[in-house]
């Protein structure tokens, strides 16, 4: 049973590369690529960092309701293709959104049992000077800061909540979340010929009696 992951904490906390690391030791997820109308910055590739979009095809996908959710965020259009997700459903593969707070909360809302991780920073220090080290100018950095305020206290509302004070130790912590989740009894249950090639046991664990009387 394929399982919606929102990974979502303030700008600048490094919750791309934690994504990054997950999709290169975490087997059956794909990252589900945000939509953007923002300027692609060095590096970027489209359709593998982002899909960048005009203003005007972003609007048009909103009138044709491509999109799970979106938001304007700092002057650009952001927002969840829902195809990509339903692809990720329909072959078995779990899916990584890596998106913003409010994002994180209109999915939770759509999609309840979606499960959501909020990355902190160790300190407000610590994120200034990641944002610093991104090439963001003073008054953007004071703007990303201010945002960050309001957005922390969300965490509170998140499935789980990790500290972003090491990337190797954060990104572990996030994949014991999905493999935990992975071994959730309807998980287990829903998928169970192919995780468990013995028929003998699939027929007790299917129709078998369990010897302790249920209460």
């Amino acid at each position: 049973m394929a399982k919606l992951f929102i990974l979502s904490a303030p700008s600048g906390t490094g919750k791309s590369t934690i994504a990054e690391k997950l999709l290169q030791q975490i087997e059956g997820m794909k990252k589900v690529v945000t939509a953007t109308t923002r300027e692609p910055r060095p590096g970027e590739r489209h359709g593998i960092d982002y899909i960048f979009m005009s203003k005007q095809e972003f609007e048009e996908g909103i009138r044709k309701g491509l999109f799970l959710e979106y938001a304007n965020v700092y002057g650009n259009y952001y927002g969840t293709p829902k195809d990509q997700i339903e692809r990720n459903m329909r072959e078995g593969y779990d899916s990584l959104l890596v998106i913003d707070v409010q994002g994180a909360f209109k999915v939770k809302s759509i999609n309840p049992e979606a499960i959501s991780v909020f990355v902190l920073p160790p300190s407000l220090e610590e994120l200034r000077r990641r944002i610093i080290g991104r090439g963001f100018k003073d008054s953007n950095v004071q703007e990303r800061l201010s945002t960050a305020k309001g957005e922390i206290p969300c965490a509170r509302n998140f499935d789980y909540i990790i500290i972003n004070d090491f990337i190797n130790k954060a990104v572990e912590q996030v994949k014991s979340i999905i493999v935990a989740s992975r071994c959730e009894r309807d998980s287990v249950l829903s998928n169970l010929r192919n995780l468990l090639h013995n028929e003998e046991l699939i027929e007790l664990i299917e129709g078998g009696d369990c010897y302790v009387k249920e209460t």
